[in-house]
C-alpha cells in the first residue's frame, strides 16, 4: 500500500494521513513508518474522532489549513463506507488537493458511494460476519475474521 501512495502522489512532497481512531491511528503510523523508510515523502498523522455507530460528530486531533493537502483517511476495516464518508466531513470546509481512502481490510457490503483507493486486504463476507483488527500499541497484530 505504502509503494501504491508513492505511486498514485509523485509529485507531492507532503501529505496528511488522517487515521480513524484507534486501529485506524495505528495503520496509519505504521503507513508512515514505511513510507519513510522506502521515500523522501513527508508525512504527518493526525487523528480522526467519531462513534462509528452514530457519526454525528467528528473531531480532529489537529487544527490546521488543509487548503491544497492531499488527505489520506485511514481506517481498520472498510464495511458499508459510512464511517470513512463521516470521516470526510471536517475536511469538507476546506479546498485539498485530493482526499484519498485506505484501508487493511475491505468488505463488499458498499451502501454509502465511498471506496477505498488503497486495500491491503479485499474479503466477501456474509453481514453476519465480522473482522476484528488486533492492534497493540503501534503494531497490527492481526486481522481476524469471526
Amino acid at each position: 500500500m505504502a509503494l501504491e501512495i508513492i505511486e498514485n502522489n509523485m509529485d507531492e512532497k507532503n501529505i496528511i494521513l488522517a487515521g480513524i481512531r484507534e486501529s485506524g491511528s495505528v495503520v496509519a503510523n505504521c503507513i508512515r513508518q514505511i513510507l519513510s523508510e522506502i521515500s523522501s515523502l513527508q508525512t504527518e498523522v493526525i487523528n480522526i474522532t467519531l462513534d462509528k455507530k452514530e457519526p454525528k460528530e467528528v473531531t480532529l486531533s489537529k487544527k490546521m489549513d488543509f487548503n491544497g493537502k492531499v488527505i489520506i483517511i485511514v481506517d481498520d476495516v472498510a464495511n458499508s463506507g459510512k464511517t470513512l464518508l463521516y470521516a470526510l466531513k471536517p475536511f469538507l470546509d476546506f479546498l485539498p488537493k485530493k482526499i484519498q481512502a485506505l484501508v487493511l481490510v475491505a468488505r463488499s457490503h458498499n451502501s454509502f458511494p465511498v471506496h477505498p483507493d488503497y486495500v491491503g486486504l479485499s474479503i466477501a463476507t456474509t453481514l453476519q460476519e465480522h473482522i476484528f483488527v488486533e492492534v497493540s500499541d503501534d503494531k497490527v497484530l492481526g486481522a481476524y475474521l469471526a
